[in-house]
């Protein structure tokens, strides 16, 4: 019985991926190594004593493409804890005569400058090690082992792990990217609030920064565990209310080329806040709404916001016109809908944060069948509360 913790700890899995993830990290690993060592071998030739490819770049292939979020795996570690790793070990293969104290020297200098120059790359360590153990294979290169082969092998591997990650497989790398994404994002949203009542990347920022142990995770990648780890939460308290429970079937909508004119009627005499824009297929392709119409109007400061309004709205008899007359030229193409199995917790933070009043709701045909408002939210969380306290 003693002996089955131990058993369970050598079962733990270190990288958690599904099946498919790793077999995709695999395939880049092996994918990126063989074309390191072919793309450098042609480059440099055959002619020549340089090895095509340092040993370290396995372990870097590793870290890259299994665990690409991690502050080791990012750019300034991956290309400055080599680079700065080969020129050390070099230096020390060259001055020192004995191989321990060379390896030792090597080892050490290079994890203090990773350190210093803050780019810990821990195959780094096996770069420095590579001059002092290969003798005067390596060496007789002098620091042009450097260029030839890390150099090469570190701008390959960065611009293959740069495609493969974003491109295939679809992840946000590097990390300083995905964080300029999501400010921009943040910026751009519909109301962003003054404040955010929780935990913030910034609190997660400073919290990591004031531990002493190392944690193998940005505050960002944190911040969207925290994120996910709340809607989990949500959805096992409140229960498998999805947007298809809450949403108004009946939706009116208007196609590509209605009129101006026609669509602001009906806004006006259907009462309507927005107006979806569907194609021939009632897909959705573009949303409406009085801001629509009201960022088209040349308003000056004296003019009558009413007359501006009517001119703009009023059909042109004219075959030549110089405004908009079909709404598919006024309408917001970029629209976010969810399917109409999501769970109404998917919804709280484009309401709350990103400041939607209401969301589309498609099939799994992308055919739209419902939209979500405000109210309906609201009203669905205030009425589970109540069944909730009937018990």
């Amino acid at each position: 019985m003693k002996l089955l913790p131990l058993l369970q700890a050598f079962l733990v899995d270190p990288v958690n991926l599904n099946l498919k993830a790793k077999i995709y990290s695999l395939l880049a690993c092996f994918c990126s190594i063989f074309f390191i060592a072919l793309t450098t071998r042609t480059l440099i030739g055959t002619d020549t004593a340089a090895p095509m490819i340092v040993a370290s770049m396995g372990a870097s292939a590793v870290i890259l493409f299994f665990i690409p979020n991690s502050p080791l795996a990012q750019p300034w570690p991956f290309i400055g804890g080599q680079l700065c790793s080969a020129i050390i070990g070099m230096s020390c293969a060259l001055n020192i005569t004995e191989t321990a104290s060379a390896s030792a020297v090597a080892v050490g200098g290079s994890i203090l400058v990773m350190l210093l120059l803050r780019c810990l790359h821990p195959p780094g360590a096996a770069t420095a090690l590579a001059p002092v153990m290969a003798g005067s294979s390596i060496t007789s290169l002098g620091y042009s082992f450097v260029l030839v082969p890390v150099g090469i092998n570190v701008f390959i591997m960065l611009l293959l792990s740069i495609i493969i990650n974003r491109g295939i497989m679809r992840r946000k790398y590097p990390n300083a990217i995905a964080r300029k994404e999501l400010e921009h994002k943040q910026r751009h949203a519909i109301t962003q609030p003054s404040h955010k009542v929780g935990v913030t990347v910034q609190d997660l920022d400073a919290a990591l920064k004031s531990t002493d142990s190392f944690v193998d995770v940005t505050a960002t990648q944190l911040s969207h565990l925290l994120n996910t780890a709340e809607l989990n939460t949500f959805k096992r308290i409140r229960g498998d209310i999805c947007c298809a429970d809450i949403m108004i079937r009946d939706v009116i909508s208007v196609e590509y080329d209605t009129e101006v004119e026609a669509a602001w009627h009906l806004i006006q005499t259907e009462r309507l806040k927005v107006l979806p824009v569907v194609d021939s297929r009632n897909r959705i392709i573009g949303i409406v709404t009085w801001h629509d119409f009201l960022k088209n109007i040349n308003l000056h400061a004296y003019d009558s916001l009413q007359d501006k309004l009517r001119q703009f709205i009023r059909r042109t008899p004219l075959i030549q016109t110089d405004k908009p007359e079909s709404i598919g030229h006024i309408m917001t193409s970029s629209v976010i809908a969810l399917p109409e199995s999501s769970h109404i917790a998917e919804l709280i933070p484009l309401m709350s944060l990103q400041g939607h009043r209401q969301i589309p709701i498609i099939n799994q045909e992308h055919r739209l069948v419902g939209m979500v408002y405000q109210a309906n939210l609201v009203a669905a969380l205030y009425n589970q509360q109540l069944a909730h306290a009937d018990y």
